[in-house]
């Protein structure tokens, strides 16, 4: 589907039934500049498939002919709409929108929840960050660390960065820069990382600064796996298991309505 207005936006839907179930809106990633709807295909039929949940699959305006703020404008004006005609999504009306992302996009799913909790926007239910770009300044150690052999090198992260937020004297910002936002009153949180991803220190850093916040974060380290695991089921056995544990995770929080539980 594309949305009309000002900036069209195209979305694809993933409903595992036609029965309503709740929706989750996920966010590729693609370091603000490369992936699309095709790209993260099989991640959201799985996710469907996977949490019995409805998918929306965004594909926000991306770097450099888009910097940042636009793609996280996008996710907060997709969250809106997509509220709006949550019957005609198959969503569940009784259960709010999640999000979800990877990388790049696990940074744009933090963003908007703050956006849209200080907007007054639609309230987010939880959210999935998977390996998520939390820090724009990529000061962590293990940037240098694991940059280089796999996968996602040092160099290529920093192009990404430098496309998304062109001013190095702007990448501590608050609006870009997950871990440095204020990140009370946000959802409950499944937090993946990966022992070889150079994301790895900012993505822990982010998960222990979430918790510090009051914010129940599931906080789920991977030995042995690489950045864009989630994508990597088809080859690797590990991360196949990897994925849909931490796909089940995310179901838990979303279905969890006793009260004192965390999803609620």
């Amino acid at each position: 589907m594309t949305l009309p207005g000002p900036e069209e936006l195209s979305v694809r839907l993933y409903r595992p039934t036609l029965e309503p179930r709740p929706l989750v809106v996920y966010l590729h990633g693609g370091g603000f500049v490369t992936g699309d709807l095709d790209s993260h295909d099989r991640t959201c039929r799985r996710l469907a498939q996977v949490v019995n949940v409805a998918v929306l699959a965004v594909h926000y305006r991306r770097a450099p002919e888009h910097p940042a703020p636009a793609a996280v404008e996008d996710v907060v004006r997709i969250v809106g709409w997509a509220a709006e005609h949550l019957q005609d999504l198959g969503g569940d009306s009784e259960m709010r929108i999640a999000l979800a992302g990877d990388s790049a996009g696990a940074a744009l799913a933090v963003l908007a929840a703050v956006r849209l909790r200080d907007g007054g926007g639609p309230p987010v239910s939880a959210l999935l960050l998977v390996c998520p770009n939390a820090d724009m300044t990529l000061s962590m150690p293990s940037v240098q660390e694991e940059g280089h052999g796999w996968g996602l090198d040092a160099e290529d992260l920093a192009w990404f960065v430098e496309q998304w937020v062109p001013n190095p004297r702007q990448r501590a910002d608050p609006a870009v820069s997950p871990l440095y936002a204020p990140l009370h009153g946000l959802p409950p949180t499944v937090l993946a990382t990966a022992e070889h991803d150079p994301l790895r220190d900012e993505g822990d850093a982010l998960a222990a600064r979430m918790a510090q916040a009051g914010i129940y974060v599931r906080h789920l380290r991977h030995t042995g796996l690489v950045h864009g695991f989630l994508s990597l089921d088809h080859v690797s056995p590990a991360a196949a298991v990897a994925g849909d544990n931490l796909f089940r995770e995310f179901g838990a929080l979303i279905w969890q309505r006793r009260e004192g539980q965390p999803g609620v």
